[in-house]
């Protein structure tokens, strides 16, 4: 029915809500979740489709773009943003490589296993820090520089990548690093008390998938009795 803007007698209609109503809402919705997502983990990457359940790829890109004009997103590369953190001492902060390689997962559905350099790092085993922090991957390869940071994930079949549990694979990988001849009892022993009981004892589980020589460091984590 449509209404005559000459006939006094109808009551005006309520305006329907339009594009700028509903942008309005998915902006303020996506905010909040930032904020309350970068509290838990301050270091978190996000992606548009963490967002994809709140509108249109459209709506939500604008909505990104926007918190970006405002200083409060970072716009990190295509498709990748976080929230902007300051040191009193060293100024900026990127995001780690481990946040960045998860935002990528995250966006692509892929299941990531850090590389073994990489992975020695994470677990304590090593302090060096590779130059280029490589991830495997059952999903697409990527490749994403942000200032000095190259985060690079490689293809490889999914039974190379998810057979073990993650933390297993973790382990495995960070050993393989060091290498048979540089391993010892007492380098793994710290990982007794940084890895979960449940983690520990699923060591035990995948014991199987990793090289023999792995087996008496794994069942040491694990506190397993010789």
């Amino acid at each position: 029915m449509a209404y005559s803007s000459h006939s006094p007698s109808n009551p005006t209609p309520e305006p329907l809500p339009g594009p700028r109503a509903s942008e309005a809402s998915i902006s303020k919705q996506l905010e909040a979740r930032i904020r309350r997502q970068s509290k838990a983990y301050p270091e978190r990457v996000f992606t548009p489709s963490d967002f994809s359940d709140l509108g249109s790829p459209h709506s939500v890109g604008m909505a990104l773009m926007r918190l970006v004009r405002t200083g409060a997103l970072r716009h990190l590369a295509r498709g990748l943003y976080d929230v902007p953190r300051t040191h009193p001492l060293l100024g900026e902060l990127l995001p780690t490589a481990e946040a960045i390689a998860q935002a990528l997962a995250r966006r692509d559905g892929a299941t990531l296993l850090p590389m073994e350099a990489m992975a020695a790092n994470l677990l304590g085993l090593s302090e060096q820090v590779p130059a280029k922090a490589v991830f495997l991957t059952d999903g697409p390869d990527r490749l994403v520089t942000i200032g000095p940071l190259t985060v690079q994930l490689r293809q490889r079949p999914v039974k190379q990548v998810s057979k073990p549990a993650p933390t297993s694979s973790l382990v495995f990988a960070a050993l393989r690093s060091l290498g048979k001849e540089h391993v010892s009892l007492e380098r793994v022993s710290h990982l007794q008390e940084t890895l979960s009981a449940k983690d520990r004892k699923r060591l035990m589980k995948d014991l199987p998938l990793a090289p023999a020589w792995m087996h008496p460091f794994l069942r040491h984590i694990a506190g397993e009795k010789p």
